[in-house]
This record gives structure tokens, C-alpha cells and sequence, in this order.
């Protein structure tokens, strides 16, 4: 008899459901994050048993390694996409396990994606230099905004990056606003060797598989912009249309339409932010180097405003980039264009 598994994921523990092809429930009990327990638990059923879902939370890796290693077909649940009746009064991790392993029963689970685990490591590491970029721009428009509060004037951001910790010196003659600035300055500098260190190893590490090498011919997209998003895509082929890239990527509305009147939002987060970052940036750098992108540019803020403008323009990309990538052609200014 074919038996099914959900595992209902937290922080320090999970909760474990298993059912039958009747939905018989023939195993129930929270365990600990530890995968010994987890396995000792699925033993008895492993022969039986057509597939384990995972939950898709923050801390899923460990889990659906562990299991893919020792045999088990493994399942990672989109929670955002799972619909659940509504009229339920009350749940519980035991009912969302079951409730898992009973969707897949019936072949509607919708799934996440299980990125290959020897390119993941790669792959955060340029998340996390995303995350030092935020964190130096935040420095920098600190530091700008302290300039023009207290002296009256601006300072450009290329200007500010050239400071050291002796500028603050001579920008200040408050002891409170020195210190203020050379702590900024110092974090600027830090964060900037940090970033530079990534990117070295990333490059060194990590090479444009032939189907992302045709990004470099976009616009806007340098080695950076195109390793990220080959890292983040994967597999081209798990987007049938370019629409779903384009929602994947965040670059299409999230409205709920009813006879041509807004009448409420979808879930704005589902995608890939990184995604939608490195498409935006792409624009930004678009308009300052392709004549064709800053005409579109110009004539969308026209009609509306700057980030629906910039907006519109990465979603033009992305698109672009799913073609590129899925047929392997370069980048035509005169079909992205027209």
C-alpha cells in the first residue's frame, strides 16, 4: 500500500504526518530538528512510501538533503500557493502535516523548487553580498544627509566613497558629528572590501554556464548581474511561458481585477526578490548606456512616474532574458525595441 509523508517544519522541531492511499492516518508525532530522529521515524513506511513534502521555511536545507541522500523522494511544499478551505475553525501542525501529505496524494501539491545543493553555497554568498550593497548605501545616505543637515550643501555619492576618516576632520568641527562621520566612513570602506572579496571569489569559483553567457549581450547586465541570475534562475525550463518568468522575477502587478476596476492585491511578495533586484538594476544601468531603453524610459515616466518607468523597463528585460537564455540567441535592441 503507497503511503505519503508531511512534515510540518519550524525552528527547533517539526511535526510529522503519515497517510495511506485511503488517508488513513498510520503516524503522527512532533521530533526534534535532528535528522537521526526524522529517519528512525520514516524507516518502518520507506518501502511504501511515494514521496516525504518538506514545508518551504527558512532552515529546509539541512532537512531535504539529509532525506534526498538516504533514498527518500523529496517534495518541497510552496505554502503561499497552498490553498486551504476556509471554513476551517481550527488547525494545528498535526492538521498541516496531514494536510500536506494529503495534497500530495491527490497530485495538486504545488511545488518550490529544490535548488542543486553543490550550487546553493554560491549562490547565498551573493545574497549576502547584496546584503553588505544595502547596508553600504544605507551608510552612504546617512553620511550625505548629516552633510546637508549640518553644513548646508550636498556631497554626490561618488565623492563620499573617496572620503577617508581624516576628511571628517575637516568636514566637522563638532567632536559628536567627527566621530558620527568617521564611524560612517570606516563602515563604507569595510563594507567595500567585503563586497570586493565576494566578488573575487565568486568569479574564481563560479563560471556563465553556456546558457546565461548571451546575458553579457543585454544592456545594463555586467558579470555580476548575470551570475546572480543564473544562480537564482537554475533551470530555465521550470518556466513553461515567459509570463511566468516575468511574475517569478516580480515584474508584473499583483491586482485583482473585476470588470476593469481594482478591486484588491495578490500576494506582492511571491517570487524571487533577488531576482527583482538584479532586473531593476539592470534598468537603472540600461538607461544610462542604451539610447532604445532610455527613450522607453523616458516616455513611461512621462505617462506615470519614475519607478513605474524603471519598473516597466526591468519587466522588458526579464523577458528579453528568458528568450536569451531558453534559445540561446543574443541580445536584438531592434525585438526588445520594436
Amino acid at each position: 500500500m503507497k503511503t505519503y509523508a508531511g512534515i510540518d517544519l519550524h525552528s527547533s522541531n517539526n511535526f510529522t504526518g503519515i497517510i495511506n492511499e485511503q488517508d488513513q492516518r498510520l503516524y503522527r508525532k512532533r521530533l526534534p530538528n535532528r535528522l537521526d530522529a526524522i529517519l528512525a521515524a520514516l524507516e518502518p513506511f520507506k518501502d511504501s512510501l511515494e514521496g516525504v513534502v518538506v514545508e518551504s521555511t527558512f532552515n529546509w536545507y539541512w532537512l531535504v538533503d539529509g532525506l534526498k541522500e538516504h533514498g527518500y523522494k523529496l517534495h518541497l511544499a510552496n505554502p503561499s500557493a497552498i490553498k486551504q478551505y476556509e471554513g476551517l475553525k481550527h488547525t494545528d501542525d498535526k492538521w498541516e502535516s496531514f494536510w500536506l501529505a494529503h495534497i500530495l496524494r491527490l497530485n495538486i501539491l504545488p511545488e518550490g523548487y529544490i535548488y542543486p545543493k553543490e550550487e546553493r553555497p554560491v549562490r547565498d554568498l551573493l545574497r549576502r553580498r547584496l546584503l553588505f550593497v544595502k547596508h553600504r548605501t544605507a551608510h552612504i545616505l546617512s553620511l550625505q544627509s548629516m552633510i546637508s543637515r549640518n553644513l548646508g550643501t550636498g556631497m554626490s555619492v561618488r565623492a563620499i566613497k573617496r572620503l577617508d576618516e581624516g576628511d571628517a576632520e575637516i568636514l566637522f568641527d563638532q567632536p559628536h558629528l567627527v566621530l558620527a562621520a568617521k564611524s560612517n566612513i570606516a563602515v563604507i570602506h569595510f563594507l567595500k572590501e567585503r563586497i570586493k572579496t565576494i566578488e573575487k571569489a565568486v568569479k574564481t569559483h563560479i563560471k556563465l554556464r553556456d546558457e546565461f553567457k548571451y546575458l553579457l549581450t543585454i544592456p545594463g547586465i555586467g558579470d555580476i548581474l548575470a551570475l546572480t541570475i543564473m544562480l537564482e534562475v537554475g533551470d530555465i525550463n521550470r518556466f513553461p511561458k515567459v509570463g511566468d518568468y516575468s511574475s517569478y522575477c516580480r515584474c508584473v502587478k499583483s491586482e485583482r481585477l473585476s470588470n476593469g476596476k481594482k478591486k484588491d492585491e495578490n500576494n506582492r511578495k511571491n517570487g524571487n526578490r533577488y531576482l527583482s533586484w538584479a532586473y531593476v538594476e539592470a534598468a537603472n544601468f540600461a538607461i544610462r548606456f542604451c539610447p532604445y531603453a532610455q527613450a522607453f524610459y523616458q516616455r513611461k515616466m512621462a505617462k506615470t512616474n519614475r519607478i513605474v518607468a524603471i519598473k516597466a523597463l526591468s519587466n522588458k528585460l526579464a523577458r528579453a532574458s528568458y528568450y536569451i537564455i531558453r534559445d540561446q540567441v543574443p541580445y536584438d535592441t531592434s525585438k526588445l525595441f520594436s
